[in-house]
This record gives C-alpha cells, sequence and structure tokens, in this order.
C-alpha cells in the first residue's frame, strides 16, 4: 500500500448513524483524529438531524437526506474555515446527530404529596402519576444548554428536570383551577392537555425538546381518606339504616336456620336475633310519624289516711304504718270506729276490707261443751 492510499484510509468519507437504540437523543460520530474527506458523503436518516461543530462553534444543520459534503452545502462551516475559494484538503469537524423523532414511554409522578384546599374536604394532600412524549425540535438549543461535549445523550439524562417541571407545573394547575378532587376524574383530558401546554412552554425555548404527549394517569388521595370516602359511599347506598339492620338481622336468621350443626348456640343466637329484629321492627313502627318515645310510668298510688274515733273525738289522719303500730299496742281494735276519704260513714276497723289484713284471721266459734 502506498503512501497516498494510506492518507485516504485515513480519511473518513462516509457519516451516518445507524440508530438501533429507542433513548438517545444526541450521538457524535466518532471521528477521532480522522479527518472528513473532501467531498464526503453525508447520510441523515428519517428522524435524524446532523449538526456540524467546529472549533467549538455551532455550523450547518442538516435535515433527512444524504448530501455531498462541499462548500456549497456547508456555507457556514465553509465561513467558519476562511475557505474563500472552495477547499480541496480535508477538513476537522464534529459532527452531532440529533433524534427528531418521539420517545414515547416516560413517565412522571409526584414524589412528594401536593396540598390542596378543597371546597368539600378542605386541605388534603393528593398524589398524581402519568406518561408524556418528548422530541427534540431545535438541535442549536439542545447541544448548548444540555448536551456540551458529551459523545451520548440520553433521555433519561433529562427526565429528572422535565419530571420536576412537570410536578412544579402541575401543583400550580390544580392550585389555580380550585377545582374539587372529587372532580378531577372527570377531567384528566382537560387537566393533561392544559399540564402539557404549560411544560412544553417552559422547555421549548430554552432546551429545544418539545412535549407532544402528556397525560395524566390517576389523582389519589392518601389511604385513611379513600377509606373516609367508601364508607361514605356506602351509607349513601344503603339509605334507610334502620330497614338496612332488620334485612341483615333476617338475613342472618336464614342462615342459622340453614345451619343445623349450630345446635343449641345456634338457637339461642337465632332468638336473641329474632327479639333484636322485632324491637327494630316496633321501634320502626313507631318512627312512622312522629319519633317514638317511650311511655311516661304511671302517677304512684295516693296514700290512704284514716281516722280513729276515740272518746267522742276524731284522731288522724293516720297512715297504715300508724295503724299497724296501733294494732300492735292494744289501741287499735276491730271494734274501734275508724273512716278514711271515699267511706259513707263511721264503721268499725274490722269491716273495713283495707284493714282486715292487720288483724289476722279470726278462730272459728268453739265447739259447745
Amino acid at each position: 500500500m502506498g503512501l497516498l492510499d494510506k492518507l485516504r484510509g485515513e480519511l473518513v468519507d462516509i457519516i451516518e448513524w445507524i440508530d438501533d437504540s429507542r433513548h438517545t437523543l444526541v450521538w457524535r460520530f466518532p471521528r477521532y483524529h480522522n479527518q472528513i474527506k473532501n467531498g464526503a458523503k453525508l447520510i441523515v436518516r428519517p428522524g435524524q438531524q446532523a449538526i456540524f461543530v467546529h472549533q467549538g462553534q455551532l455550523a450547518d444543520v442538516f435535515e433527512p437526506g444524504t448530501y455531498e459534503l462541499t462548500t456549497d452545502n456547508i456555507p457556514i462551516l465553509s465561513t467558519i474555515a476562511g475557505w474563500k475559494h472552495g477547499f480541496d484538503s480535508p477538513f476537522k469537524s464534529e459532527v452531532y446527530f440529533v433524534s427528531t423523532r418521539q420517545i414515547t414511554d416516560m413517565k412522571w409522578g409526584t414524589p412528594n404529596p401536593i396540598v390542596m384546599r378543597d371546597p368539600d374536604f378542605g386541605p388534603v394532600r393528593i398524589r398524581a402519576f402519568g406518561n408524556y412524549a418528548l422530541k427534540a425540535t431545535d438541535p442549536r438549543a439542545l447541544l448548548t444548554e444540555l448536551v456540551g461535549t458529551d459523545g451520548e445523550f440520553e433521555s433519561d439524562e433529562v427526565s429528572e428536570l422535565l419530571r420536576a417541571i412537570i410536578n412544579t407545573a402541575f401543583a400550580d394547575l390544580v392550585a389555580s383551577s380550585k377545582i374539587a378532587v372529587l372532580d378531577l376524574a372527570g377531567s384528566y383530558q382537560e387537566f393533561s392537555a392544559q399540564l402539557r401546554e404549560e411544560v412544553e412552554s417552559r422547555v421549548d425555548d430554552e432546551y429545544g425538546l418539545a412535549i407532544p404527549q402528556l397525560f395524566i394517569v390517576n389523582v389519589s388521595l392518601p389511604e385513611n381518606v379513600e377509606k373516609a370516602l367508601d364508607t361514605r359511599s356506602s351509607m349513601g347506598i344503603i339509605g334507610d339504616m334502620g330497614k338496612y339492620q332488620a334485612y341483615q338481622f333476617g338475613q342472618a336468621m336464614t342462615d342459622a336456620a340453614s345451619n343445623p350443626a349450630g345446635g343449641g348456640a345456634s338457637e339461642g343466637m337465632g332468638l336473641g336475633m329474632g327479639f333484636a329484629m322485632a324491637n327494630q321492627m316496633v321501634h320502626g313502627m313507631g318512627q312512622a310519624g312522629a319519633p317514638a318515645m317511650a311511655a311516661p310510668p304511671p302517677p304512684p298510688p295516693v296514700a290512704t289516711v284514716w281516722h280513729v274515733a276515740k272518746a267522742g273525738q276524731s284522731i288522724g289522719p293516720i297512715n297504715m304504718d300508724q295503724m299497724q303500730g296501733m294494732v300492735g299496742d292494744g289501741r287499735l281494735t276491730r271494734d274501734s270506729m275508724v273512716w278514711c276519704q271515699g267511706m259513707a260513714g263511721w264503721v268499725s276497723a274490722g269491716q273495713a276490707p283495707q284493714l282486715a289484713a292487720l288483724f289476722g284471721a279470726m278462730p272459728p266459734p268453739p265447739p259447745p261443751a
């Protein structure tokens, strides 16, 4: 091999990127110390852009197609390198390929709960997650702001930044919308569109990136709040709690009756549930009109007071306990005249039914001698 052939082998004559990855945004052509041959072929495939960088300065950008590199199609590079009348010698330049196709499997989520003021529940904490698509639209801004001299730039290297921007935009959107938590599920599509526009406005001009798609998959509440909502929904579905309890008692009694192995325990349980259900039914019937109230107890009986005739005078009033004491010490006998309210006149104590128990049973007359 001659010296000329060896020199030609050191020159790059085909520049291309066969992209077999799904997440590479920018890839630098591995030129090493080789120089690009005058008239070299540049192949830019669909979904790609190629940009030349000469001595740290951004030069020409090529859209998809096949090019023969001459001063005619690299005017910026020709100006930077000072080629006034064309060039016949090789040149050195870095070539970056930028993927312009969408990367669709990007994920986002709120690492910490976002506090919002709900019109129904007051301050609540919510979490959200979803997915989005990423696309490079301005290779110059992308190389300047994010890539730098990196030989290969993956979407993962910018995902943390994008997630932070999405979370901030989502918090601002929720705060400004003042929508109720229970209405968020019906507004995912509208919220997703607004969130995508807000995020894209923050990354498009500065980083040369676009967010063609962004979706909110779910917005969730803390577990204890979700349980409280489930309980509230269940109570709304049940409606009349008294009827529901009566139905539950009936079901339990049916199950107990259909279990012959329950023995005395199941019979006792069924009897207890039967009494409880009867009590519920009586209580429910009492609620048909006005709220049922317990019947008041009857008034206590009025104590009977007596008067006793003694030496032509009326002694009293005397209650039953005092009358019993007078019987005990002999001051009141069967022949003593007594009176109480409701009696037509004075009668002997032995003839008053209320006082008969005080004197005990009278023995029958003795038999004849």
